[in-house]
């Protein structure tokens, strides 16, 4: 198996865990509430990664080198309140499917551009005609998951 494919694969299963981690943090939310969950989450996953990085040394690099990177990139971690607080809130409201099926859609539009544009650090991709028809198409799958 290729890279590329085990690559796509883990992707994959990250979508996966994004649902029911999406679904969890909501049943959560039901008995704490959305902003109090959603900081239940963020230091259940500061805890779990600081176990993984310090307790069983799994990381890749040092720590420290966090100086040396662009400020920019420090705003992974407030960005990832507003996903766990938005997916939460989308699907207390429009249900698991509707909620996923609209942050897809937005995950690949905005990958799209980030692509297209090389920006962020990110090595540039073009987004040919033929790639805009594939969007189109997934946009239309979505609205008719969306249909009531």
């Amino acid at each position: 198996m290729g890279l590329q494919l085990i690559a796509l694969v883990v992707a994959a299963l990250a979508g996966l865990a994004m649902a029911v981690q999406g679904t969890l943090n909501t049943a959560l939310s039901k008995i704490t509430g959305l902003l109090e969950a959603t900081f239940i989450v963020q230091a259940v996953a500061a805890f779990a990664a600081g176990m993984l990085l310090f307790g069983f040394g799994l990381g890749e690099g040092n720590v420290t080198a966090i100086v040396k990177a662009p400020w920019y990139t420090w705003l992974g971690g407030a960005i990832g309140v507003a996903i766990t607080y938005g997916v939460v809130y989308a699907m207390q409201k429009a249900g698991v499917a509707s909620a996923t099926t609209a942050i897809i859609v937005g995950q690949i539009l905005t990958a799209a551009l980030i692509d297209h544009l090389g920006i962020l650090g990110m090595e540039r991709i073009p987004f040919p005609w033929w790639k805009v028809i594939g969007l189109a198409l997934v946009a239309v799958g979505a609205r008719i998951l969306l249909a009531q």
